[in-house]
């Protein structure tokens, strides 16, 4: 059964970055898209950013736009997110989320059947 993994979350400031890292354990196999959703207290998950086989298929969500970068290392399955000059607003428990499936929209939360348990990312203004 594949798990993945979730790292790097934390406390920062306004104004400061996190790099979060996603890998699998357990059996693995490629994953043709990895993404990042968030939820915060009260309200619904939703996606922050995702990425396709080829790194340079990607969707952000418009309010991380310019600040958060997502990777990925197919050799290592692994995806990470760079986010910087967080805010406030961006904390949340962040997921890693993947499918082996070639689904054409990126941001769809229901094609993602493998997800893990979550890192925290607290920000203080």
């Amino acid at each position: 059964q594949v798990q993945l993994l979730e790292s790097g979350g934390g406390l920062v400031q306004a104004g400061g970055s996190l790099r979060l890292s996603c890998a699998p354990s357990g059996r693995t196999f490629s994953f043709s898209s990895m993404a990042w959703f968030r939820q915060a207290p009260g309200k619904e998950r939703e996606i922050v950013a995702a990425i396709g086989w080829t790194p340079s298929r990607t969707y952000y969500a418009d309010s991380v736009k310019g600040r958060f970068t997502i990777s990925r290392d197919n050799a290592k399955n692994t995806a990470y997110l760079q986010m910087n000059s967080l805010k406030a607003e961006d904390t949340a428990l962040y997921y890693c989320a993947a499918t082996q499936h070639a689904w054409d929209q990126l941001s769809e939360i229901n094609h993602y059947n493998y997800w893990g348990k979550g890192t925290l990312v607290t920000v203080s203004s």
